[in-house]
């Protein structure tokens, strides 16, 4: 199962209470206050760990909680801390605080018509990057400090604090240095299997795709890339037609956007439709993702027919670059390779 996105409830420890307690010993009848403050409670954490690839931990269990810090103890001993919680993210999570303090009533609210509104807190992308998503309590303080020259004998201590608590929205957008965007059938999940490691499903039917695939292109001198493939988006994807707000925020954070036609027009489309369509879907969703950097991979150049609509395709964007390719054959990856190396190749 495939979680990314979810709703949270966290909840940090509350300090421990000040301790009340007096010298009591054999040769000190008469002692003075000795009461321990009470220990901090322990905050939440989110912590992000390459090791996981989404949220799929929290759909059984959507609470983070930490431990209460301890009560304060004689011979002013200081309460224990109570345990941090650590809650395992995926880099590329982006949390909002949501203006609820409970899951239930957060979901009243996005069913009723007002909807939710979120506040985003933190973005989280670099591996072993951490976020204190919830403060812990202060421990109270026990009565040895109310002892003055005037009260000898306090009987006073204060309470701990709570800790921070709240609704949190997590949302997944992953990061690869480059993003397959095109129709279902467009041969994507085919092209990412043969550029990398990846092995997504791959069928003669639309959506085969039905969450974002990462793969690992190595290019020589230890160089490689990341590219996803982002599921078949629909038109009026980004009116959220279809699954269309689920697959989009995935391409935010890629640094070059390939947009994968099917040139033979094999499934009885027009690639030159297509590609304009799917630059007004990513214009109506992000204008900011609009200006990023793009191609074509014009694939399924093996068919019949490929190469006159290759020409017209050329003729209607001349100032695009276009890479005819089939990833059935193999034909033109080579050239996508060194493409991906010259735009977004690094040195590991």
């Amino acid at each position: 199962m495939f979680i990314d996105h979810i709703r949270i409830y966290a909840r940090a420890g509350d300090g421990g209470n000040g301790h009340v307690s007096f010298r009591r010993e054999k040769f000190v009848p008469r002692g003075g206050p000795d009461g321990g403050d009470g220990g901090n409670g322990g905050k939440v954490i989110l912590r992000v760990d390459p090791s996981t690839d989404n949220l799929r931990e929290y759909h059984y269990d959507p609470k983070l909680i930490a431990k209460d810090g301890a009560p304060g103890l004689q011979w002013k001993r200081t309460g224990k801390t109570g345990g941090d919680r650590i809650g395992r993210v995926p880099p590329g999570t982006v949390v909002y605080r949501c203006p609820a303090e409970n899951v239930q009533e957060a979901v009243k609210m996005e069913r009723s018509e007002e909807g939710i509104d979120l506040e985003p807190v933190a973005d989280l992308t670099e591996e072993g990057q951490e976020f204190v998503l919830c403060e812990g309590g202060i421990g109270g303080k026990g009565n040895v400090h109310f002892k003055s020259s005037t009260n000898q004998s306090p009987t006073e201590a204060t309470p701990g604090t709570e800790g921070d608590r709240g609704v949190f929205y997590l949302e997944l957008r992953r990061i690869a240095d480059a993003g397959l965007v095109g129709f279902p059938n467009a041969g994507k999940s085919t092209l990412i299997s043969k550029l990398s490691h990846a092995h997504p499903k791959v069928a003669n039917y639309p959506f085969t795709t039905l969450q974002p695939v990462v793969g690992v292109v190595e290019f020589p001198g230890f160089r490689r890339c990341t590219v996803a493939d982002i599921p078949g988006l629909i038109e009026g994807a980004h009116e959220n037609r279809g699954l269309g707000h689920e697959f989009l925020r995935h391409i935010t954070r890629c640094r070059l956007l390939l947009f994968v036609v099917d040139i033979a027009g094999s499934e009885m489309r027009d690639p030159i439709r297509d590609l304009e369509i799917l630059r007004t879907e990513i214009k109506e969703y992000d204008e900011e993702l609009a200006r990023f950097p793009w191609m074509v991979v014009a694939n399924k150049m093996d068919l019949e027919g490929a190469a006159g609509k290759l020409e017209q395709l050329e003729q209607r964007f001349p100032k695009v670059r276009v890479l005819p390719i089939s990833a059935e054959t193999g034909e033109g990856l080579d050239a996508l390779r060194l493409m991906l190396d010259d735009e977004v190749g690094y040195r590991v």
